[in-house]
């Protein structure tokens, strides 16, 4: 393994490799196979000899052509973008690839099957580690699984014990591998990357944000807050999991051009599988298959689409009826089933009316996914279908229509049956399962009497835990409006109506009451405050945050109007950043209509406001786009319209979705909406109550701001950075650096650390109480952002992050330019001109004059351990000799046995070290690979004595030569082939009398070096060997361009 011959006291990720190794082994019954041993051709991604065992072993009726044929097909997909490719391949992998074949001159067709997923011991399942696979380049990923010889699971895994590698490095290392190793990626169903603190896993389409964590082995949410790898590996890999995931839990969304490919979280996967078997309990029973209550935002949608998917193969092909509410959730929802109908392998199709729908279901005796409204049942009592293998699936599944119960009408004295009873008699023999995203109401016993109770529920409080959604905060500004005392009475007791529900007088008298609160939001006086406030609040808060994006609802459409002519009154350069979006009426006045548009305008909008850069930010709405609608940049609601329970919830949900490092929704509130809040949070769960009962961000974020900042403050007791805050810019650009200088003393090492963590959780509170925070404090706040930047990006050593001055200073403008909108541009090593470079004498000279010390010590660390790190993948002297000087260098400055100048004049010395040993290999006429063996011919001192140097660069190029012409054989693949290497070398020396007597160590030091040069420059410039060429060659086929291996040779230009 990578490093298993050097112990080391820390964990490394080679000991993280074998722990998960072993635990695929010995508790998942996995077989374990080490890439190196295994002969087999580098350009094919598959592993071909498992692979066709596994065709011919679960396809015993087929002929040999069939085989061939679904092979062939596994190779050859038609050119595309990889995601097409993949989901050719996902759909081969869960329903079989259907072939052509001839049987005695005449035509049949079949279907080959990839996988027995009723049989999972039928399955060969393998974990491999060090698997070469060559491409755009050389790669070996962590770890791989197979599946019947397919490369389904890519796990990246990274040290737990090194701080500088995390989660995010191995997400940056799999998007790596797909532009590199693409073709892997064809036949990848699952990527996982893990630390062992934390192990997530996505698909190749998946953002980073959308990787997450699998926290149960058994779908018990108790203590999932922190779940170990184990955790992970076996509530995701166990075997039959891991096939149920692979067939029924992925799948593709086709959004227009793009596709996404969804991998079911965990929450969703047993919430499903809980639905499927209280399903089939309900059709053999009472009809009642209960209510699946997920968090809005922790994708419900989906979870409906996998429990749709899933149901038709454990009820065998019902007929699925779903009812939503209204049209325009209704349009939401159906474009998610239709953009994953390949998945559910088929169309769903919409009912035009009753009469429509009562056809639809006489047409048929199976299969069908149906969407209608609630409207439509209300129209008559009549059953439209007796059939019991229907399942009604309900959308939102409360709201006072539901109800159950029927009423006399006082005047008329009609019976008036409930909607719930309503559906019961369209459809008496089906069964009915509800999905809500907001909790049923205690008094709303309709929906249980209809659906029965929860089958799973996953709260608020879970689903930020688990980073599936974020928390929402609430700023209440009504003040700003200088409403008066009977303005607040009337909005108050529009919220008491909302929470009666009530019968038909007190409609009435509402409606009397709404005429009145039209007239007094709607005043002319107010409406000019609110906006004025609001554009106030956006401006200098909101609209540099992500995206910028805002939402306005507004109490009423002619409201909605009001503020829309006067935000463009007031900034009439707005007319592409707002827009409103609402129902029309027939009666509109014409100049309604230009703005509002028909319904393709409405989409052009949506595009829009979904679009990050698009310059659409702020829509303005009222009752359109406030169920249904995901927007996850979007960060801002203001409210302008009172509304409570199930529809506040609903509509407050726009602004929790996990965009980035959105660190939540906020909610700024003009109509006193706080109680409303409280009283829907009233049927959430205990712990959501306690955490999110009153998130009012003068309460919860503004104290934290402030107990941040004093924290940070006492870190830089000490230091003056008051002209941070009223200087120029050189001297705010000096105040940044010098602090730097400051907190990365040697003295302070643990400050650091901390000082990064606090900062950020400054940064955090204040992106939500912004507008509660003086001058002062928001400058203070934006120095502490600014040195806590940079002190990242100068520790932070990982892959290909390369240290960059023009980078680092466009961050810290961007930054500032955000947070105190200062237009200054910032240098921030204004003493250095040159860009950074260890090969550059004046750069060097301008670091060793710097006046910010311990800045230079960092900036000398971070690029000779650049330099320092190339050298390891090519010099085995060089980099233990350059890294052992600058260890001990650091190690005496740490203990305080050097000053700080002392050890910048040791690293400026060891720079001027590594800048000579560049040139040396050129005095020599050697190449840069060449000299690395001349390097380790000459290691022990004394060797010069013995030999001329025309000798030993004799010796140099002889052996650069044998390597390089015994190049096609893999040395690493098996050990038989690393000692014929050491065969050969040791006959080369020994034919040039080398090593002298005595320093027999000599030889191993030439070893490791050759070993080093083979592990790097495998299977290159002369010509590939295929080793079993019983299989289709891949240069016959499409992988015709993968085949050129790189014509040119990198390090010695001789051939």
């Amino acid at each position: 393994m990578r490093e298993g011959n050097k112990v080391s006291a820390n964990y490394t990720e080679a000991n993280y490799e074998n722990s998960v190794i072993e635990l695929f082994r010995n508790d998942l019954g996995y077989e374990y196979i080490y890439g190196p041993n295994i002969e087999r051709d580098f350009y094919n991604p598959l592993y071909e000899e498992v692979l066709i065992d596994s065709l011919y072993c679960l396809n015993r009726g087929l002929p040999d052509d069939a085989i061939q044929d679904a092979l062939f097909k596994l190779k050859n997909f038609e050119n595309g973008e990889l995601v097409q490719k993949n989901a050719a391949f996902m759909d081969y992998l869960q329903n079989g690839i259907p072939v052509r074949y001839f049987v005695d001159g005449e035509e049949r067709s079949s279907i080959v099957y990839l996988v027995d997923y009723k049989n999972p011991d039928n399955n060969s399942f393998i974990i491999a580690n060090q698997w070469t696979f060559i491409e755009n380049s050389n790669k070996r990923p962590d770890v791989i699984l197979f599946l019947n010889g397919l490369p389904v699971v890519l796990v990246e895994l990274k040290s737990p014990s090194r701080e500088e590698t995390d989660a995010s490095e191995a997400y940056r290392q799999l998007r790596n591998y797909m532009q590199e190793i693409p073709s892997m990626f064809i036949y990848n169903a699952i990527c996982v990357m893990s630390d062992q603190l934390i192990s997530k896993a996505g698909t190749i389409t998946s953002g980073e944000d959308r990787f997450m964590e699998w926290k149960t082995k058994d779908g018990d949410y108790e203590n999932t807050q922190f779940a170990q790898f184990d955790t992970f590996f076996e509530g995701m890999f166990k075997k039959e999991r891991l096939l149920d995931i692979m067939k029924n839990f992925i799948c593709f969304s086709n959004e227009g051009i793009n596709s996404f490919k969804i991998l079911a979280g965990y929450h969703q996967y047993f919430a499903v599988e809980k639905a499927i078997e209280s399903t089939k309990h309900a059709t053999v029973t009472d009809g009642k298959g209960g209510v699946f209550w997920h968090t809005q935002g922790s994708g419900k949608s989906l979870s409906m689409v996998f429990y749709a998917h899933l149901l038709q193969e454990a009820l065998d092909s019902p007929t699925i009826v779903v009812i939503t509410d209204r049209n325009d959730l209704d349009d939401q929802l159906y474009g998610q089933f239709a953009k994953c109908k390949e998945f559910l392998r088929q169309e769903p199709i919409h009912a035009e009316s009753r009469e429509n729908l009562k056809s639809l279901l006489a047409g048929r005796q199976a299969n069908g996914i149906i969407f209608t409204t609630m409207q439509k049942f209300e129209e008559s009592h009549e059953a439209l279908s007796e059939r019991n293998n229907i399942i009604v699936m309900a959308d939102e599944a409360h709201r006072g229509q539901y109800g159950l119960a029927e009423t006399v009408d006082a005047k008329t004295g009609k019976i008036k049956i409930g909607t719930a009873r309503i559906i019961r008699n369209t459809l008496p023999n089906a069964t009915y399962i509800g999905f809500t995203g907001t909790p049923i109401s205690s008094k709303d016993r309709s929906t249980r009497e209809v659906f029965g109770d929860y089958i799973d529920i996953y709260d608020m409080t879970q689903a930020v835990e688990d980073g599936a959604t974020r928390p929402v905060y609430y700023e209440s500004r009504v003040i700003k409006l200088n409403l008066d005392e009977d303005t607040l009475k009337l909005i108050d007791s529009e919220y008491d109506i909302m929470a009666e529900n009530a019968d038909g007088e007190v409609v009435e008298k509402s409606k009397r009451e709404l005429g009145k609160m039209e007239a007094v939001l709607g005043n002319d006086n107010t409406i000019n405050s609110l906006v004025c406030d609001i554009l106030d609040h956006y401006e200098n808060n909101r609209e540099n945050l992500l995206t910028g994006k805002a939402m306005i609802v507004a109490y009423s459409r002619p409201i909605a109007m009001k503020i829309y002519k006067r935000i463009l009154e007031l900034r009439p350069a707005w007319t592409e950043k707002v827009g409103v979006v609402m129902t029309s009426g027939n009666n509109d006045p014409e100049e309604w209509r230009k703005i509002i548009g028909n319904k393709h305008h409405k989409d052009e909008l949506a595009k829009k406001f979904k679009d990050n850069n698009s310059p659409m930010k702020i829509a303005i709405v009222v009752d359109m786009w406030l169920t249904g609608f995901d927007v996850p940049s979007l960060a801002t609601m203001y409210v302008y319209k009172p509304m409570s329970g199930h529809n506040l919830m609903q509509a407050i949900a726009r602004v929790n979705r996990v965009f980035r490092d959105k660190e939540g929704g906020l909610v700024v509130d003009y109509v006193g909406i706080a109680s409303a809040l409280k009283q829907a949070m009233n049927d959430y769960t205990s712990r959501d109550k306690k955490n999110y009962g009153d998130t009012d961000v003068a309460k919860v974020a503004y104290p934290k701001f402030l107990e941040k900042l004093s924290v940070c403050r006492d870190m830089f007791h000490g230091y003056d950075y008051s002209k941070f805050i009223g200087g120029t810019d050189l001297e705010r650009a000096k105040t940044i650096s010098g602090a730097v200088n400051f907190i990365m003393d040697r003295e302070k090492v643990d400050d650091k650390d901390s000082f990064v963590k606090e900062a950020l959780m400054l940064h955090q509170a204040l992106s939500l109480c912004s507008s509660l925070v003086d001058e002062e404090s928001r400058f203070e706040a934006a120095f502490f952002e600014s040195v806590r930047v940079l002190v990242l990006r100068l520790t932070n050593t990982g892959v290909g992050k390369k240290i960059s001055l023009p980078e680092m200073n466009a961050r810290i403008n961007e930054l500032l330019k955000q947070s105190i909108k200062s237009d200054g541009v910032i240098n921030l090593f204004s003493d250095i001109k040159e860009e950074f470079s260890l090969f550059d004498p004046k750069f060097l000279e301008e670091v060793a004059n710097m006046k910010e010390k311990n800045l230079a010590v960092e900036l000398l660390k971070k690029l000779i351990a650049e330099q320092v790190s190339v050298y390891r993948r090519t010099n085995v002297v060089k980099s233990e000799k350059f890294s052992e000087i600058m260890q001990r260098s650091l190690n005496a400055y740490l203990n305080g046995m050097l000053t700080n100048e002392e050890v910048i004049e040791e690293m400026l010395n060891l720079a001027k070290q590594i800048a000579a040993a560049k040139k040396e290999g050129d005095q020599l006429g050697l190449t840069a690979d060449e000299l690395a063996f001349y390097d380790a011919l000459t290691k022990p001192q004394a060797i010069k004595d013995f030999y001329e140097n025309e000798e030993l660069i004799a010796i140099t190029k002889e052996l650069a030569d044998t390597l390089r012409r015994n190049k096609t054989i893999d040395w690493q693949k098996r050990e038989s082939a690393r000692a014929k290497m050491r065969m050969l070398i040791k006959k080369l020396l020994k034919k040039h009398k080398y090593p002298p007597e005595g320093m027999e160590d000599a030889v191993q030091t030439v070893m490791t070096q050759c070993e080093l040069w083979t592990d790097n420059n495998d299977m290159g410039e002369e010509k590939v060997v295929n080793f079993r060429d019983k299989s289709i060659s891949y240069a016959e086929s499409n992988y015709a361009p993968m085949m050129v291996a790189e014509g040119t040779a990198t390090y010695g230009a001789k051939k």
